[in-house]
C-alpha cells in the first residue's frame, strides 16, 4: 500500500493522528506531511500504532508512531519511507515454539476511518450515525451469508426474507413494501465506488475478501442521490497487493436439523504481475444451502435447496506512487429450487407446484484515482446487469395448478468523478459530478394447466426457470396452457448530477457541515405486451416521458464539549423518482417520494476501550411509494400518502479485558401513515366490515411495513493463545427482531417478526491455517421472519417464513 506523495525531507508539519491501526495511520500521515510511505507486508497492516500530535517531520512522526509496535520505518529517499516488520531478537530454544502475538480484536481500534463519506473522516468527527464492519472480523461462515451478515451486525438494518437474491434491505425503519417491483430501493448499495442496484432486489453479494462494510444511517441524498432514503451500505473489497504473492482457500460442511446437508468452498489468490506497477487479485466460491421445508401435497421433503456460485477479479495498474487504475469484474448466481415459506408451524406447506427463483448478477467497474497531495481525484464507471426470475403458486383452492412467472431484467450504467480533501482536524470537502442511466424491464405471464387423458405430466420450461411436477389424478396429465392478459412494464431513468459538501472547523470544539445536490432526471415508461382482447385502463399520466429537477440540501453541526465526546445535529433529505406500475387491469403512474430527517446524536469514544453512541431521529415521508395487492392478488405500486418515522438507537462497545470484546445495540422505531390517500382509507373501511378475516383482529393502525418496533443485538468475542497451535477464538451472538407488519393495506396487514436468532463460532489455529466449528439458531427457534410466500394465496393460507433450523458447520482454512 502506498500513501500520499513526495515531500522535502525534514520539513515540519502539524500532525494529528490518534492511536489507530498501521494502514490507516500511514494514509493520514502521508496526507498531513506529503511524505510517500510504502507498506510492503500486509501482515503488519493491522498493527496498532501510537498517537502522534504536534509539529514534527515525517521521520519523527514515524519513529514515535511505530515505537514498540513490531514495525519499523526505513527511509529510502528524501521524503520516501518503507514500513517493514521489525527484526526480532534471537530467542532461546525453549521459547522458539511460542505462537505469534494475537491480533487486536477488530473493534478495539480507537479511530475508525469512514470512507463512505467520500472524503475520509474519523468516526469521532462524523455528524451522523455510522457502523463499520472490518472485513477481517467476518469468518468464512459469516461471509457466506451475504447481506444477512450485515443485518446480524448492525441493529438498524432489516430485511425481507423471501430468500437470498430476492430481498429488500431497510435502514432505520424507512421501509416501503415487501415486494420487489418497479420502485427503487430505500437503501443505496455500493460495491466500492459503484452502485450495486437500482430498482432490483438486493443481490446479496458474498462478503469474502472484503476490507470493510460501512453503513451510514439516515438519508444520504447530498452525497448519494436517489434511493438513499434510509441510508447507504458500502462494501469495500480488498485491493490487489503489488508486493506479496499469496493465496488462501477454505471449505466447510454443514448439517441442518430436519434438513439436507450443505457445504461451501472457495479460494483467493493475489499475484504481483510486474514489479510494483501491476497486480491481480481473484476470488472464486460456491456453496449449497440444504433445504428444510417439506411439501405435503407433492410428497416432497427439503424442497428449498439453494445453490450459489460466484467470483470476482481485480487488475490494478499503478504507473506511479500517486496513480492507481483498477479494472474489476464481479459475477454471482443464486438459484433456489423452491420457496422457503411454510403454512403451519412444522416446517411444512401444501402447494401445487414448485416455486423456483434465480438471481444472476454481473458488475464491471473501472476506477481511476490520483493523489494530488492536498486533494484526491477519483473517477469510477460501472456497468450492472441483473436478471431475476421468480415463480409463484397462484393456484385457486380446489383447482388445477396455476403458476405466475415474473422476469426482471435490469441494466444500469453509472459514472462519477469527484475531488476531495481530508483535513487533520476533521475538516474537508468533496465536489463531484455523476451520471446514471438504468432500464428496468419486467415481464409477467400466467401458466394454466388443463386435463387430458394420459399419465402425470410436467409444466414446460418458462424462460430459464426449471420444470416442476404437478399433482394430478392417476390416468390424467396436466398440459401447460399459456393464458394471455398479464402486462409487463418497462421503466427508464436518466440522471445528471452536481454535488458538493464541505466541513469547516472555525473553533477547536465546533465543526460545521453543509452541502447540496442538484439532480436533473428524465423518466420514461411504457406497458409491454398489452393484450388487445382485454380492456386495460391506461392512467392519463402513464404515457410518454417527464423530467424533474431536485435540489437536496444538508446541514450539520458538531460540538466537542469534552475530549472524545461529540454531539451533533443533522438535517438531510432523500428521494426516489416515480415510474409505471402494472396491475391486473390498470397501468398507472406513481409519483416520486421524498423524506427529510432531523437527527440529534451523542458519541463517546473512550481511551479505556469503551465506546457508546446514542441517536434520536424524526423523519417525514411525503407521497410514500408502497406495494399493495389488487383484487386479483397482483402486487401493484402506488402512492399511499404521507407518513412519519420516529427512531431511537443506542450502541456500545466495551473491552473489559485485553482479549474480550463486547458489543451491544438496541433500536426502537415507531411509524405511521399520517395522511393516507382516499384509496387506502376506503380499503381499510371496507375491511372492517369483514370480521371473518383471520388476521383482522391482530391488525394495528396504518404503520409502515417491515418496521420492527424494536431490534437489538449482542456479540462477544474472546481470544487466547493455545500452545504451539496459535490461538483460540470464540464468537457468540444474539439478534432480536421485534414485531412488524407485512405491508400496507388490509390484505397485507399480517404480523411478522418477534424472533431471536443465536449462534456461536469456535476457531483454533494461526494465521496460516485453522479449524472452525459454527452453530447457528442454537435455541432452534422457528419464529416467523416474514409473512409472505405467494401474494396470490394471501387470503386463503397462513404463510410464515421460519428461521433455518439449528445447523452446524465444520470448516478448514489455509493461507499460502
Amino acid at each position: 500500500m502506498i500513501a500520499a506523495t513526495s515531500a522535502e525531507a525534514g520539513e515540519r508539519h502539524n500532525v494529528n493522528i490518534s492511536a489507530i491501526q498501521l494502514d490507516q495511520a500511514i494514509i493520514l500521515l502521508g496526507r498531513q506531511t506529503g511524505a510517500s510511505i510504502g507498506l510492503r507486508d500486509r501482515r503488519i497492516a493491522t498493527l496498532k500504532v501510537r498517537a502522534v500530535n504536534g509539529k514534527v517531520d515525517a521521520a519523527q512522526a514515524l519513529a514515535k508512531m511505530l515505537r514498540d509496535s513490531g514495525a519499523m520505518a526505513r527511509q529510502v529517499a528524501p521524503g520516501v519511507f518503507i514500513i517493514e516488520a521489525a527484526a526480532r531478537p534471537a530467542l532461546r530454544p525453549k521459547l522458539q515454539s511460542r505462537p505469534a502475538p494475537l491480533p487486536e480484536p477488530p473493534e478495539a481500534t480507537q479511530d475508525i476511518i469512514v470512507t463512505a463519506a467520500k472524503y475520509d473522516r474519523r468516526l469521532r468527527d462524523l455528524p451522523g450515525m455510522a457502523a463499520v464492519i472490518q472485513g477481517r472480523s467476518l469468518s468464512f461462515a459469516e461471509s457466506a451469508l451475504g447481506s444477512d451478515a450485515i443485518e446480524g451486525r448492525v441493529a438498524s438494518v432489516a430485511s425481507t426474507h423471501l430468500g437470498a437474491g430476492r430481498n429488500k434491505l431497510f435502514i432505520r425503519g424507512v421501509a416501503d413494501s415487501s415486494f420487489t417491483g418497479p420502485t427503487q430501493s430505500t437503501v443505496g448499495q455500493y460495491w466500492g465506488d459503484t452502485r450495486i442496484n437500482y430498482s432490483a432486489p438486493d443481490p446479496s453479494l458474498r462478503l469474502y475478501d472484503v476490507r470493510s462494510v460501512e453503513v451510514l444511517e439516515g438519508p444520504q441524498g447530498t452525497l448519494y442521490g436517489a434511493g438513499s432514503l434510509g441510508g447507504i451500505i458500502r462494501i469495500v473489497p480488498e485491493a490487489p497487493n503489488m508486493e506479496l504473492a499469496s493465496a488462501r482457500a477454505w471449505s466447510g460442511l454443514s448439517v441442518t436439523q430436519d434438513g439436507k446437508p450443505g457445504g461451501d468452498i472457495g479460494g483467493i489468490i493475489n499475484l504481483p504481475v510486474k514489479g510494483d506497477t501491476l497486480a491481480l487479485r481473484g476470488l472464486a466460491y460456491g456453496g449449497i444451502d440444504g433445504g428444510y421445508i417439506d411439501d405435503r401435497q407433492r410428497g416432497l421433503k427439503d424442497v428449498n435447496r439453494v445453490e450459489t456460485i460466484g467470483g470476482r477479479a481485480t487488475l490494478r495498474f499503478s504507473p506511479s506512487q500517486d496513480w492507481t487504475i483498477d479494472l474489476s469484474g464481479n459475477y454471482q448466481r443464486i438459484a433456489g429450487d423452491d420457496a422457503q415459506y411454510a403454512d403451519r408451524h412444522d416446517l411444512t406447506r401444501s402447494s401445487a407446484l414448485a416455486q423456483p427463483y434465480r438471481n444472476e448478477y454481473l458488475l464491471g467497474e473501472l476506477v481511476i484515482a490520483k493523489d494530488l497531495g492536498v486533494a484526491r481525484l477519483v473517477s469510477s464507471t460501472g456497468i450492472v446487469d441483473q436478471y431475476v426470475a421468480e415463480r409463484f403458486d397462484a393456484t385457486p383452492p380446489g383447482e388445477l395448478a396455476r403458476a405466475y412467472d415474473q422476469i426482471s431484467r435490469i441494466r444500469m450504467v453509472s459514472s462519477e468523478t469527484r475531488l476531495s480533501h481530508s483535513g487533520a482536524n476533521g475538516d474537508g470537502w468533496v465536489i463531484g459530478v455523476s451520471a446514471l442511466s438504468t432500464i428496468t424491464r419486467q415481464d409477467r405471464t400466467f401458466d394454466q394447466q388443463f386435463v387430458a387423458m394420459g399419465g402425470v405430466g410436467e409444466v414446460a420450461i418458462i424462460d430459464r426457470l426449471p420444470t416442476f411436477p404437478v399433482a394430478s389424478p392417476a390416468g390424467l396429465v396436466t398440459v401447460p396452457f399459456l393464458t394471455s392478459g398479464v402486462v409487463g412494464v418497462r421503466n427508464r431513468v436518466d440522471e445528471a448530477t452536481l454535488y458538493g459538501e464541505a466541513t469547516v472547523a472555525p473553533l477547536p470544539w465546533l465543526s460545521l457541515t453543509g452541502g447540496g445536490r442538484l439532480t436533473h432526471s428524465r423518466l420514461s415508461g411504457r406497458a409491454l405486451d398489452r393484450p388487445e382482447d382485454l380492456a386495460f385502463r391506461l392512467d392519463q399520466e402513464a404515457q410518454g416521458q417527464r423530467t424533474e429537477t431536485r435540489f437536496l440540501p444538508s446541514i450539520a453541526v458538531s460540538l466537542r464539549p469534552a475530549d472524545r465526546v461529540t454531539a451533533f445535529l443533522r438535517y438531510q433529505q432523500g428521494y426516489r423518482p416515480g415510474g409505471l406500475s402494472v396491475g391486473t387491469n390498470i397501468v398507472q403512474y406513481y409519483k416520486g417520494d421524498e423524506v427529510e430527517t432531523a437527527e440529534v446524536g451523542l458519541r463517546y469514544i473512550g481511551v479505556g476501550r469503551f465506546d457508546i453512541s446514542l441517536t434520536f431521529a424524526h423523519t417525514r415521508w411525503r407521497d410514500i411509494q408502497a406495494d399493495l395487492i389488487d383484487e386479483s392478488g397482483f402486487p401493484i405500486t402506488a402512492n399511499i400518502g404521507d407518513g412519519r418515522i420516529t427512531s431511537a438507537g443506542i450502541s456500545a462497545h466495551w473491552q473489559p479485558l485485553p482479549r474480550l470484546d463486547l458489543q451491544a445495540a438496541l433500536y426502537l422505531n415507531s411509524s405511521e401513515v399520517t395522511t393516507p390517500t382516499a384509496a387506502l382509507v376506503a380499503a381499510y373501511a371496507a375491511d372492517r366490515t369483514e370480521s371473518a378475516q383471520p388476521h383482522a383482529a391482530k391488525r394495528a393502525g396504518p404503520s409502515l411495513p417491515n418496521v420492527a418496533d424494536a431490534s437489538g443485538l449482542f456479540r462477544a468475542r474472546y481470544s487466547a493463545p493455545v500452545g504451539r497451535v496459535g490461538y483460540f477464538t470464540f464468537d457468540a451472538y444474539a439478534r432480536y427482531v421485534g414485531q412488524s407488519r407485512l405491508g400496507i393495506g388490509p390484505v397485507l396487514g399480517r404480523p411478522q417478526g418477534d424472533t431471536l436468532d443465536t449462534g456461536i463460532e469456535f476457531r483454533i489455529g494461526g494465521e496460516r491455517r485453522g479449524l472452525t466449528l459454527s452453530l447457528t439458531n442454537l435455541l432452534n427457534e422457528e419464529g416467523n421472519r416474514f409473512a409472505l410466500g405467494s401474494p396470490f394465496l394471501m387470503n386463503g393460507s397462513n404463510q410464515i417464513t421460519p428461521l433455518r433450523p439449528r445447523s452446524i458447520r465444520i470448516g478448514f482454512d489455509a493461507s499460502f
